[in-house]
């Protein structure tokens, strides 16, 4: 990616030191093959040193296409795209070149049919917050497990036809749900694929996720009550099973249990769990689709 940078974005306010964590984050840049570009000579003396002590260069020439611009307003960085507007933005260097190297991930569904109206936001690289309101206060308990352990942020707003049966809510956000995710994840490169288990007192529930792109849900577990809150546990199995074939995902949940609250909940953190660790990404696979085939 070829990145132009102000030079207000490098030196900041002081003409003898660079930006906070320029030197990082401008190396970090340049060893992952980005091409930087600024003007050298508008520089101070001993900013050009410390950027040469580091081997940190322009290239010589503006490139005839420019992928990111970063400027500097007031006390931030914003990271900006070719019509302007902004992608990124982060108080520092370091903060920004991790966020420049690893993008955010998001994507929103909207979904109306006659039966209900469904509005949802995934943040994949959030930290567990969540809005959410279907109508089913145990749903949105068991929602919220999803954001707070995957680690993802999730907003979800659905008006379903619950004067009919719950059926139809449960069923159609997990559908929406999954294409929100999958759209998220996008080409799924750098992701590390898999995730793995979780014990919630008297309940395990092992739960195994691959994004391979071959839908499929195995589920073994059984429930003692017919509902648990407002929510109906038959509808646990279909809710994974709609959202797995929409995640284009194979998902395997296995639950063991006295508890059919407990084992709800088990069936919902272990999947979380498994979320997260199968979306995470790192500076060894930044760049690699995890699979032989070439496709997920």
């Amino acid at each position: 990616m070829n990145i132009r940078i102000s030079t207000e974005a490098l030196s900041g306010s002081d003409n003898n030191l660079l930006w906070s964590g320029a030197l990082y984050g401008l190396k970090r840049l340049q060893e992952f093959d980005h091409q930087l570009f600024f003007l050298t000579e508008d520089l101070s003396k001993q900013q050009q040193q410390l950027l040469e002590n580091e081997k940190i260069t322009s290239v010589k020439t503006l490139p005839d296409a420019i992928d990111l611009q970063i400027i500097a307003e007031k006390n931030d960085l914003k990271a900006l795209d070719n019509d302007g507007s902004e992608i990124e933005s982060a108080p520092d260097w370091i903060a920004l070149s991790n966020k420049i190297c690893f993008p955010t991930r998001k994507a929103t569904q909207e979904r109306t049919t006659a039966e209900t109206d469904i509005n949802i936001a995934v943040n994949l690289d959030g930290t567990g917050r969540s809005n959410i309101s279907t109508g089913l206060n145990f749903f949105d308990h068991m929602l919220e497990q999803i954001a707070k352990h995957g680690l993802i942020d999730l907003d979800i707003s659905c008006a379903g036809d619950l004067e009919v049966d719950e059926h139809h809510t449960i069923e159609d956000v997990a559908i929406t749900l999954g294409k929100t995710i999958n759209d998220a994840l996008d080409n799924k490169i750098g992701i590390q694929r898999y995730g793995f288990a979780l014990p919630m007192d008297e309940t395990l529930a092992t739960v195994a996720l691959d994004f391979s792109g071959r839908p499929y849900l195995k589920f073994d577990g059984s429930f003692k009550r017919d509902v648990v809150g407002d929510f109906p546990t038959e509808m646990v199995e279909h809710f994974f099973y709609s959202l797995a074939i929409n995640l284009q995902a194979t998902l395997h949940i296995s639950i063991d249990g006295k508890n059919d609250h407990h084992q709800i909940e088990g069936c919902f953190k272990g999947f979380a769990r498994c979320l997260r660790a199968a979306i995470s990404r790192n500076e060894r696979n930044l760049n690699v689709l995890p699979t032989t085939k070439n496709l997920l």
